[in-house]
């Protein structure tokens, strides 16, 4: 089991590891900063808060959440067309690409290379690219996570499996679910998560792609994307997965009910609270497609984008967002949710984070799946969040046993190129 943080404990990190020297003699700046999941990322921005504070204590900061990442792009959208947008605003990986091509977000490269290099401060170009549309650079990665298991192994062992030898593929997860359902004596098997992010998830899983290079079209129509659909079915057929949402499957599996959880690496420490000493529950990669050598993982998570137009409250929310995404920010977000590091110091320097991920194995199961990382594909135009809406809704279809694969894979696909741009 891995040990459970303190506040204090995420906060001593060496002093000498501390990013700006103290602004003194420096005018108060009160700035807005936006962010959404509060469920998951409060711990960790009032921990970067409370450390940003001491390096620059007049720089005041006042929160403004949303419940998730389209909520928190529709908030910010609507805030553009009555110009009162916030200073800094951390939006979902795969939504940061309409900001770009409205110019609300502003180009971060000017910023970061007046600091110096951007390797030099820990954004390679990899880091880099999460943020970035056609060499626009509209923002900075916060929190990357890719989908993993979390496992009862309890639950597991009861079903006459052992969970130091668990299959590595859907095929054997899904027999170890359905013999959770039939011999744990009462808790489900198994909860996938079905949005847009796990069905991109799947496809790039099944070395597919959500459209083609050039962008003309949708490329998940195909047996990648059937093949997603298809899996959604087995989940709910052979292993009899309840439709619940998030709320009430992290609820379940914290107390005990599902023998397994597919989600994002994310809440990692929400689960480290809820299950306690409960039961031994452990954290793996995801199951990988059987037969298929090269797939990859849709990277989710957030980016920080700089919308102020003072150039007093610009200065002080990219001060803020340099300290985020720095090797000491990075550390405490790391430590304060499950997230991965975006930041490739405190991912190489023992000193930011070797202990923590020795200390707290759990945490270890994204880091592992860090070379199958892709990014979460950003659908071009102004409908961003219906297309997102679109691939959740017709997921769900399958999953409520509503539609068959084939129809709401037809169905998705009419969809969605109804809501992409038209070419010229």
């Amino acid at each position: 089991m891995t040990h459970r943080l303190t506040r204090r404990a995420a906060l001593a990190l060496p002093a000498s590891l501390a990013l700006p020297s103290l602004a003194l003699g420096q005018a108060p700046v009160d700035i807005t900063v936006h962010y959404a999941q509060p469920f998951i990322f409060k711990p960790s921005y009032d921990a970067i808060t409370e450390a940003f504070a001491r390096v620059e204590p007049n720089i005041r900061i006042t929160y403004v959440t949303s419940p998730g990442y389209p909520e928190g792009t529709q908030h910010i959208l609507r805030q553009a067309a009555t110009n009162q947008l916030p200073d800094l605003s951390f939006q979902g990986l795969n939504l940061l690409r309409v900001f770009a091509e409205r110019g609300i977000a502003q180009d971060l490269m000017p910023f970061i290379t007046r600091d110096g290099t951007p390797q030099g401060q820990g954004y390679t170009d990899g880091l880099l690219s999460l943020g970035r549309f056609n060499n626009y650079q509209a923002g900075l990665a916060y929190a990357a996570s890719t989908a993993i298991t979390f496992l009862n192994a309890d639950l597991c062992r009861r079903a006459g499996v052992d969970p130091d030898n668990l299959p590595t593929d859907w095929d054997g997860h899904i027999r170890l679910a359905a013999a959770v359902k039939e011999r744990a004596g009462g808790p489900d098997g198994m909860w996938f998560a079905w949005s847009e992010w796990m069905f991109q998830t799947l496809v790039l899983a099944h070395g597919g792609a959500m459209m083609t290079p050039d962008e003309s079209d949708i490329a998940f129509q195909g047996e990648e994307g059937l093949g997603t659909l298809r899996l959604h079915e087995r989940f709910v057929r052979e292993t009899q997965m309840p439709a619940l949402n998030s709320n009430s499957a992290s609820q379940a599996f914290a107390a005990g009910r599902l023998g397994a959880f597919y989600w994002t690496t994310a809440v990692v420490r929400n689960f480290i609270q809820s299950v306690g000493q409960s039961f031994e529950f452990r954290t793996y990669p995801l199951p990988v497609i059987p037969g298929v050598a090269h797939g990859t993982l849709a990277t989710g998570g957030a980016a920080g984008m700089l919308t102020a137009r003072d150039p007093a409250r610009r200065e002080a929310a990219w001060k803020f967002l340099r300290f985020a995404t720095s090797p000491q920010g990075q550390a405490l977000m790391v430590m304060n949710s499950g997230y991965v590091p975006c930041n490739q110091i405190a991912i190489d320097d023992p000193r930011y984070l070797g202990d923590f991920y020795r200390q707290n194995p759990l945490f270890r199961a994204a880091v592992t799946q860090m070379g199958r990382m892709a990014p979460w594909f950003a659908f071009p135009g102004s409908n961003g969040v219906r297309i997102t809406q679109a691939i959740t809704n017709n997921t769900a279809r399958v999953i409520e046993r509503t539609a068959t694969p084939v129809v709401a894979l037809a169905d998705m696909a009419s969809e969605v190129r109804r809501l992409l741009p038209r070419r010229s």
